[in-house]
């Protein structure tokens, strides 16, 4: 009888950490008519005046614009509209998600990829690679029959963490609090924090990439290294400021910088899972 494999997840920041930019700028705001600048411009100037969350005030806007341009946001719309996502080098063909479950396999883990991003959900159903994902948890709307009428979810940098929650208790939702907040011994829990990667870019990512460390998991800050000249102090601050584990370019190739550190992760995380059984199969054997 084949073993049972140990649940593990990679779970991944969107804009930014998979792909380049924000993907509300690749279609969506130029078809409103708007730059990319003055849009971000005009939601962090609203957000201040009315003291507001940036997330729902650029959901806000988002709606706002388009009926000023008289489109229409419908949940078809926004997929049409992530279709555009730049994903990173190594993504778009799905040779990233086979290769690290194929690998993940060999070391004993059953691997599932998570999104917790601040993004639109509908947008990145419409991307080439959502069916890699188990789970988004991302913001969304509430639709009036098939036009967009409300955020009805919108997940800022602090709200990231308790989506790790989530995962970690097996929950796939965003309405349970009650299961969210109840007890479950850790384990019960179907993805322990110690089998948890985290991927993320921005100052956003910051509070879910500390509490990754600090419950066991692990967390690696991605760049884009065609766009971005990296901060290095910025980035010697995470580490030192014991917020990340690694630092890697945005590239999800074969042999790259951040292939072979998320090979090694899942490496050392397979050889601790394979510890445990060999020391409770020899206890039983004692016993």
């Amino acid at each position: 009888m084949s073993k049972e494999l140990a649940k593990t997840a990679i779970i991944y920041d969107f804009d930014g950490t998979l792909a380049s930019g924000n993907l509300q700028e690749c279609s969506f705001i130029p078809a409103t008519g708007m730059s990319r600048d003055a849009f971000w411009d005009e939601v962090k100037r609203r957000t201040k005046e009315e003291d507001a969350d940036e997330i729902l005030v650029y959901m806000h806007v988002m709606l706002e614009k388009a009926k000023e341009a008289s489109v229409d946001v419908s949940k078809e719309m926004l997929r049409k509209h992530g279709r555009d996502a730049k994903l990173f080098p190594g993504l778009a063909d799905g040779s990233w998600f086979e290769r690290v479950d194929k690998f993940a396999e060999q070391q004993g883990l059953e691997l599932q990829h998570c999104i917790i991003s601040s993004g639109i959900e509908e947008m990145m159903s419409g991307c080439a690679i959502r069916s890699f994902f188990r789970k988004v948890y991302a913001s969304k709307y509430i639709y009036d029959g098939e036009i967009a009428a409300w955020p009805g979810v919108a997940i800022n940098y602090t709200n990231k963490t308790q989506y790790l929650f989530r995962i970690n208790k097996g929950i796939e939702n965003h309405w349970d609090r009650e299961g969210l907040n109840a007890y479950m011994p850790e384990a019960s829990r179907p993805v322990p924090f110690s089998r948890m990667i985290f991927l993320g870019d921005g100052d956003s990512d910051i509070p879910a990439m500390k509490m990754m460390t600090q419950q066991g998991g692990y967390s690696i800050a991605v760049y884009n290294e065609q766009r971005d000249k990296p901060d290095l102090t910025k980035i010697h601050h995470l580490i030192s400021d014991d917020r990340v584990n690694f630092v890697a370019p945005g590239n999800y190739e074969e042999n790259s910088q951040l292939d072979i550190i998320v090979k090694g992760i899942l490496g050392r995380i397979g050889h601790s899972v394979n510890k445990h059984l060999g020391e409770a199969a020899q206890a039983e054997i004692v016993v």
